[in-house]
């Protein structure tokens, strides 16, 4: 008797697929791929923690300074918007993942209670509340404990629970990574899904590796095995945030490791290229939890705030603030106006616009009917905000770039290696701030006008007929967030980390 797995009535053309260049392709599908970016990105991150806590402890002469809030900031929307989540596949701080699933003896799952992404937005809170409480951005030593608690926590979490809980659950950074990979131009997706239906061991959920060496059956033809693979320990683990291919409709949550590109026995999964928006189109990407939606909604609000902070009306506000409530305490001044910018202000509004949209549609509102819709608008808000983070972070990055270059040379005249000689701290910036602006009003007015047209078609596939009036609570929300945008980045804001001069 033989099998086959069912062939399709149709099977669409293949993607363009990145991992099937000549060498990017070759280089990205080995064993140790991975370790191509993660090894230059861990001497970059060992270096900035040297420096940080034995250099200068000025801001622009650190490398933990300049590097961590110039230039990896700069980088990773660079990333995001072009390549996708390339800080995550290279993020140095998961390296000892082997070594800690080996050590664990727990084999327990992260609690089922934290298994949302309300931890993960208060870990993007606290990080964003303390970066301007504590002036992390001033501190080279601070910054450089920052990286230190990234490698102890990464981890531990590796060696207490059997998935990747720190990277799935925890981490800010990867979380701000994983929401704006949403909009990334590639994908991991099976290059044929009925391959994946007859698949016996799922090695891109559950990996290759074993101990002891374990024969797979993938066919049988005439009660005789005639294709078997083997797992062993030359195998790599599955994925460490447990997303299975041919159910992934969405970047959210995925490292791009790409282990179960090299655990598939197939060959069945690509990196495909994609259009930016096609998942945010997709009503079935994201499931429709109040956790989700509002991580969507609040980061590009976090946006917003971040920005805030650094210009002159912010301190105006405290002071007024504090005149009126009596309150001398900087940390909780800045913590109540942070709490009202993030939280309350993102939760009524967007909730308000969910209700009004469905009494503008004639629709009865009710909890689940709000959720949903709530969910439904909330990915909307993901072009918009990164559009903000990108205005905010290119403005810096732009006007910083090159002044990694002194700060590099005085690191080396420090310990007396005069490889590239003394260094030019009156390094200029890469454009012009008239040039600056220019680009900072394309990516705010860009990700305003797609998030606009998502939103529409949201409203009229929720709302058909009175969709354009449902609209409308959305529309004026998204305008009134873009003239707040266009406001706070045309103010005078602070040159954090940086040299400057008269």
């Amino acid at each position: 008797m033989t099998t086959h797995p069912p062939t399709p009535l149709y099977r669409p053309p293949p993607a363009f697929d990145l991992l099937h260049l000549p060498l990017i392709g070759r280089l990205l599908k080995q064993k140790r791929g991975r370790l191509y970016l993660q090894i230059p990105l861990l001497v970059v991150a060992l270096l900035l923690a040297y420096d940080g806590f034995t250099g200068a402890q000025r801001a622009g002469e650190n490398l933990a300074t300049v590097g961590a809030w110039v230039h990896y900031r700069g980088l990773v929307i660079l990333a995001l918007l072009f390549a996708g989540n390339l800080f995550c596949m290279g993020c140095p701080f998961t390296l000892p993942r082997t070594l800690a699933r080996r050590l664990s003896k727990s084999g327990r799952r992260f609690p089922k209670a934290l298994r949302t992404e309300w931890v993960a937005f208060g870990g993007l809170f606290g990080l964003f509340f303390l970066y301007e409480w504590l002036d992390l951005w001033a501190s080279p030593a601070l910054t450089a404990w920052v990286i230190v608690a990234y490698f102890l926590s990464a981890f531990v979490l590796e060696v207490v629970f059997t998935e990747s809980a720190f990277c799935k659950y925890v981490c800010p950074l990867g979380t701000f990574n994983f929401v704006y990979s949403t909009i990334s131009p590639f994908q991991i997706k099976a290059k044929d899904p009925t391959r994946c239906q007859t698949c016996e061991g799922k090695e891109c959920l559950k990996g290759s590796y074993a101990p002891s060496p374990v024969i797979l059956i993938d066919a049988i033809t005439d009660g005789v095995p005639t294709q078997t693979h083997l797992h062993d320990r030359s195998g790599v683990l599955g994925c460490g945030t447990l997303l299975y291919v041919p159910q992934m409709r969405t970047n959210l949550e995925c490292t791009l490791c790409l282990d179960c590109v090299r655990a598939c026995p197939h060959d069945n999964v690509a990196l495909a290229l994609r259009s930016p928006t096609r998942e945010l189109r997709d009503p079935k990407a994201y499931p429709r939890r109040w956790d989700v939606g509002f991580l969507f909604v609040a980061l590009s609000f976090m946006g917003l705030t971040n920005a805030f902070g650094m210009i002159p009306p912010m301190y105006a506000l405290m002071e007024s603030i504090a005149r009126a409530t009596g309150i001398k305490s900087e940390g909780l001044l800045l913590f109540i106006l942070f709490a009202i910018g993030n939280i309350v202000i993102p939760a009524a509004l967007s909730l308000a616009a969910a209700r009004a949209a469905l009494r503008l549609s004639g629709m009865a509102v009710h909890g689940r009917r709000w959720r949903n819709t709530f969910a439904a608008f909330a990915p909307t808000f993901i072009p918009f905000g990164l559009g903000v983070w990108a205005a905010h972070y290119g403005f810096h990055f732009l006007i910083g770039a090159q002044t990694i270059i002194p700060v590099f040379q005085n690191f080396l005249v420090d310990h007396r290696i005069m490889l590239l000689g003394e260094p030019n701290w009156a390094v200029g910036a890469l454009f012009r701030l008239e040039q600056i602006a220019v680009i900072q009003g394309v990516a705010l007015v860009g990700g305003y006008l797609v998030s606009m047209a998502l939103s529409r078609r949201v409203a009229l596939k929720l709302f058909g007929r009175r969709g354009l009036l449902a609209w409308l609570p959305y529309a004026l929300l998204f305008l009134g967030m873009l003239i707040a945008a266009l406001a706070i980045l045309g103010q005078p804001m602070e040159m954090r980390g940086m040299m400057t001069f008269n």
